[in-house]
């Protein structure tokens, strides 16, 4: 384990690694961490969503089929603090590191945000493991209404004007799958990966948690970057480097 405050020359050997030009298929995890220089608060962290009073009752698929203006209450005032938060540095090392790569390699990044953050900083073709919560859908499986960016920030439930059902925020709740698609692009990008980097992630959210073995798997370097370890550190990763994103990412993606 490298701890960023101590360990310059460790960083500086990293930085070299990860500026080779050996990788040709690159798979990129990030979690809340990366977004916290940003403004906005991590889910299980001090502070988090998930530990404040109101959200003492998580958003799953139970209480949407319930309630689904009490998922609109956790969800929409949270809209008005996503679209004024700006990319942070981590996000914008990130989307350089991707244009800076020559031709035929592959690049992916995947994230469990919701913030659009990435796409926002310039990244590219953003795999969002868990949608957008910038976007509404119809919670009707069987209306074919598309999810449509939506900045109001409703705390009673819309209704769908094609099917007369209630809308939804367009994330993955829960006890809900993952977005068919967006976990196919993870899955057959992991296949082939010979570096993955995870940020900022708390390595307990299935199945993104296990991600990093399907890369160990395809013999891929593991490196995880994270303000606090991995309780217990998940042994797939190869190395960990405790530090913040924004002030890691723009020094070691520099190389």
């Amino acid at each position: 384990m490298v701890d960023s405050r101590t360990g310059d020359d460790e960083l500086r050997r990293l930085r070299d690694r990860l500026g080779a030009t050996a990788w040709r298929n690159i798979v990129v995890l990030t979690g809340a961490g990366i977004s916290v220089a940003s403004g906005l608060p991590t889910y299980r962290g001090p502070g988090g969503l998930w530990t404040r009073p109101e959200a003492e009752e998580v958003p799953d698929a139970a209480m949407m089929a319930r309630d689904p203006s009490r998922v609109w209450s956790l969800f929409g005032p949270l809209r008005g603090p996503l679209r004024a938060a700006p990319p942070n540095a981590a996000h914008v090392a990130l989307a350089r590191w991707q244009a800076r790569l020559p031709p035929g390699r592959s690049f992916t990044l995947v994230t469990q945000n919701v913030d659009g953050l990435h796409t926002r900083a310039g990244s590219r073709d953003v795999v969002e493991l868990h949608g957008s919560l910038l976007h509404t859908r119809c919670g009707n499986p069987d209306c074919g209404t598309t999810p449509f960016e939506d900045p109001q920030e409703h705390v009673q439930a819309p209704l769908c004007v094609h099917c007369g059902q209630s809308l939804r925020p367009d994330v993955t709740l829960f006890n809900e799958p993952l977005p068919v698609d967006a976990e196919w692009a993870a899955k057959r990008a992991l296949r082939e990966c010979d570096l993955f980097l995870a940020v900022g992630t708390s390595g307990t959210v299935a199945p993104a948690s296990q991600f990093v073995r399907g890369a160990k798997y395809a013999g891929a370097w593991t490196l995880l970057l994270n303000l606090t370890p991995m309780q217990p550190r998940h042994p797939d990763f190869d190395q960990e480097v405790l530090g913040r994103a924004e002030e890691l990412l723009p020094f070691l993606l520099s190389g």
